[in-house]
């Protein structure tokens, strides 16, 4: 699959799930999601990881390219304020399981296309 990230944002609505993050819910199902969407993102397209420290604790996203991807920020009740600290897999996967981003990349590869 092409990096589109509008392709992407839609699957990933689509594939996170309580098997992905116990915080989801069906009125916020990015909620939990970040770690696990920024390993699988990091996996499937490079990039760096990123994260920024908010009061709950640390917010993981990607850069790809030049361009920050935080395909989670609809999470928040408002835009946060990004630091773009670099960071690496092993923090972000501190916040999830691989159970967890084993359930994510299944339900994501079951809905993407098999080419561009």
């Amino acid at each position: 699959m092409n990096f589109d990230p509008d392709k992407i944002q839609k699957i990933l609505r689509q594939s996170w799930s309580l098997a992905t993050a116990r915080q989801w819910t069906p009125a916020n199902p990015a909620a939990g999601q970040c770690n696990v969407t920024a390993l699988l993102v990091y996996e499937l397209f490079g990039g760096d990881l990123l994260k920024t420290p908010l009061p709950a604790g640390d917010h993981f996203y990607n850069r790809i390219g030049s361009q920050r991807y935080d395909f989670t920020e609809s999470q928040f009740p408002a835009p946060i304020e990004y630091i773009d600290l670099p960071t690496s897999r092993a923090d972000a996967e501190q916040g999830t399981t691989n159970h967890q981003l084993t359930a994510l990349r299944a339900a994501f590869q079951s809905l993407s296309p098999m080419s561009d």
